[in-house]
């Protein structure tokens, strides 16, 4: 779908059309250039030196891949109060506009980076997460077709784990398809249902990506919208399977799903804000 599309019959003001079609100026009913940013590809990031150039390079490849399409994309790095060279790696591998976050918080990093930018649609994507043009180009067409309120991804790891590890992304991947939920790896939506949805609740530390779809869900249900998971994947690293142990895992598994309110914990949910004194490079 061509962002040149030609609209006719009338001449649209801001108060009569939709969000959707406040991303394009208007002028005797035809599309003369698109608002800028269309789109905003917002990364947080916590120590990740190591990671951010492969993410960053990933993203802009994508943003070329869909530009014919869908207009000239944002990319946003929030450094959420990072030790290490994060900002600076993150301006010096193409990042439009780098939002410092103080709390180390993934949810308030997000937030943050929704806030920094005007673009109506958000897509959240983690900082050691690879995305292909394809997936990007699927989920802003998904939000073009006006019908889809957000959605998400499967969840591929860049290389073999453990067989526990293995079993989560896989359960996860039949959980997300099965009952429309989105990873916090990706997370697309459009800003009306992120406004509606609340955003991603500060009040925990883990799990919140799960919280914003159940809200947005609700309310798209409403406005006679979808939640949409793609068929297609984004690469995500498999270093949590190098860091920690079962025992780790099984832990905040149980912490999310079984006792969701002590996800309000920091320190029930520290592993997911650990890092090795040297992360592991990416391969």
């Amino acid at each position: 779908m061509s962002m040149w599309r030609i609209f006719r019959g009338r001449v649209w003001g801001d108060s009569d059309i939709s969000s959707e079609q406040r991303r394009f100026h208007f002028r005797r009913g035809r599309v003369i250039c698109p608002r800028m940013p269309d789109y905003a590809i917002i990364i947080p990031a916590f120590n990740e030196e190591a990671f951010l150039p492969a993410t960053l390079s990933s993203a802009r490849s994508a943003m070329t891949h869909v530009a014919r399409d869908f207009g000239k994309g944002e990319l946003i790095v929030v450094d959420n109060n990072s030790h290490d060279r994060t900002a600076e790696v993150a301006r010096s591998h193409g990042a439009d506009q780098v939002v410092f976050e103080p709390h180390n918080q993934i949810a308030r990093a997000r937030n943050a980076g929704a806030e920094s930018t005007t673009a109506e649609w958000l897509v959240f994507l983690d900082a050691d997460t690879t995305l292909s043009g394809e997936t990007l180009a699927k989920a802003l067409a998904a939000l073009a077709t006006g019908t889809v309120a957000a959605g998400g991804a499967r969840v591929a790891m860049d290389r073999e784990v453990t067989p526990l590890v293995g079993w989560i992304v896989r359960t996860w991947d039949r959980v997300s398809t099965t009952f429309a939920y989105a990873a916090g790896s990706f997370f697309f939506t459009r800003r009306d249902a992120f406004k509606a949805g609340g955003g991603f609740d500060e009040t925990v530390y883990a799990g919140e990506e799960v919280w914003l779809a159940r809200r947005i869900k609700a309310w798209a249900k409403k406005e006679g919208l979808t939640f949409h998971v793609l068929p297609e994947s984004v690469t995500t690293s498999a270093r949590k399977d190098d860091w920690f142990s079962t025992k780790e895992f099984l832990t905040q598994l149980a912490v999310i799903f079984l006792i969701p309110w002590a996800t309000r914990s920091r320190r029930l949910c520290a592993m997911w804000y650990k890092r090795p004194k040297a992360p592991t490079e990416p391969s």
